[in-house]
């Protein structure tokens, strides 16, 4: 099938590809030049794994353009929108500005067989609105949310664990979905299940998945707080509430909690959203939900100044990661950034480090200082923060990192190493809700 891509950002540029990859005629539409430049040559403008690849087979069988000519459109017969929804300066809610205009620019390139498909994380209520924009064109709009995680986002999006299509009633919506089907045939036919929801349903949908992560994730921090002060392991604490099946062991992770551009974002302006439809009160849970995030951050710093016997003037200080989790060199409201900065402004000489996020932590926060290399990081520190996993500093050897510092204090931020090593090595081992 002939399908267009508006927005070629993290979500888009990944879509496109991976659309591509499936045997569609599919071009890429975006505004940014640089960004077009990239993912023509085969480039990612971001890490992701996977994506390289897919682009670089897609330009090479013919199948995948990107340019910012919206007039290329034309030829399409689905087009997904698939621009940001960033939060608004000031505000919880989300900024549709670029949804809205995404729409507005295919009007004059639909007809009465186009299908336009969001698929950017909206308020409920937006595609609505935004059928009636488009109502006088003839063209079908659906919702199509996506559930992507960053660092897996490829496969995510060709092996789905479900599909959702929000449609409007009747056989206008029929057309729709049957429209989708043809696109993701493939994906379908390899068992990924499918559901048809009313617009507001497929809306809620990925805003609600995010909040019951981001709740969960809460949760165990809570508990790390309760365990820190009663001397209880949350670690431990975690394994045996997460052998109770109704429960589960995923994302009851303690540690340094979650950031990025979506959770954060996401559980503001469903909050958000919901004061304007009257029903605040249903999800006012959520704001202790961010509190409890936003908490674990200074209880970090705290955590670290007391391992270093009350204060950070003058102390070297190893921040390992700086991108908001690994696989990803997104450092949007990363958890790592701002403890780092925490510290920095309380004295410390902090070094941050990390395999992919450097540049963009360093376009964030000029002040502080970046090193790429793990070793000259390491080198001479009075005290080492882990704050991403990423899989080489989970795997750091105790003894090795030991012959490089200058002070034998490790801060656990996501709790994934042993202590029972780093201690027998000699290390002041300290994590959050463990004794």
């Amino acid at each position: 099938m002939r399908i267009s891509v508006i927005g070629c950002g993290y979500l888009g540029a990944v879509h496109a590809a991976a659309m591509a990859s499936l045997g569609h005629e599919v071009v890429g539409i975006d505004v940014d030049e640089d960004k077009i430049a990239a993912l023509t040559a085969g480039r990612p403008p971001f890490f992701e794994p996977g994506l390289g690849d897919l682009l670089i087979r897609g330009r090479e069988q013919g199948g995948l353009e990107f340019t910012s000519d919206v007039s290329r459109v034309r030829e399409a017969e689905v087009h997904f929108v698939c621009v940001g929804t960033p939060q608004k300066p000031g505000e919880f809610a989300a900024d549709v500005t670029y949804v809205d205009a995404a729409f507005e620019s295919l009007v004059p390139y639909l007809t009465s067989s186009s299908v336009v498909v969001g698929k950017s994380t909206v308020p409920v209520g937006t595609a609505q609105r935004l059928a009636a924009v488009l109502a006088d064109t003839g063209a079908s709009v659906m919702w199509n949310p996506e559930f992507l995680r960053e660092g897996h986002a490829v496969d995510d999006t060709l092996h789905p664990n479900r599909l959702v299509y929000g449609v409007a009633p009747g056989e206008d919506g029929q057309r729709a979905a049957a429209a989708l089907d043809g696109v993701y045939r493939a994906i379908l036919e390899d068992g990924t299940p499918r559901m048809v929801t009313d617009y507001a349903t497929a809306e809620l949908v990925k805003t609600a998945a995010n909040s019951f992560l981001a709740t969960k994730i809460s949760f165990i921090n809570a508990m790390a707080e309760l365990c820190e002060a009663s001397g209880a392991d949350v670690t431990l604490l975690a394994d045996a509430i997460g052998m109770d099946d109704r429960i589960g062991r995923k994302f009851l992770n303690a540690g340094l909690g979650f950031g990025g551009g979506c959770l954060p974002k996401d559980i503001r302006a469903f909050m958000a959203r919901a004061g304007e439809l009257g029903a605040d009160q249903a999800v006012a849970f959520l704001k202790e939900i961010d509190s409890i995030n936003m908490r674990r951050r200074v209880r970090m710093v705290d955590i670290a100044r007391d391992a270093l016997h009350g204060s950070f003037i003058g102390k070297r200080i190893t921040i390992l990661g700086a991108a908001f989790k690994p696989d990803s060199d997104d450092v949007r409201d990363s958890p790592a950034l701002a403890v780092a900065r925490l510290i920095a402004t309380q004295g410390g000489v902090v070094t941050v480090t990390d395999p992919e996020a450097i540049e963009n932590a360093r376009r964030m926060f000029p002040e502080l200082r970046f090193v790429a290399d793990t070793t000259e990081a390491l080198t001479g520190a009075d005290a080492v923060l882990l704050l991403t996993e990423w899989g080489e500093y989970r795997n750091l050897d105790p003894d090795v990192t030991a012959s490089l510092v200058a002070g034998k204090v490790l801060v656990d931020g996501r709790n994934v190493l042993d202590p029972v090593v780093w201690r027998d090595a000699g290390w002041t081992y300290r994590a959050l809700g463990r004794p």
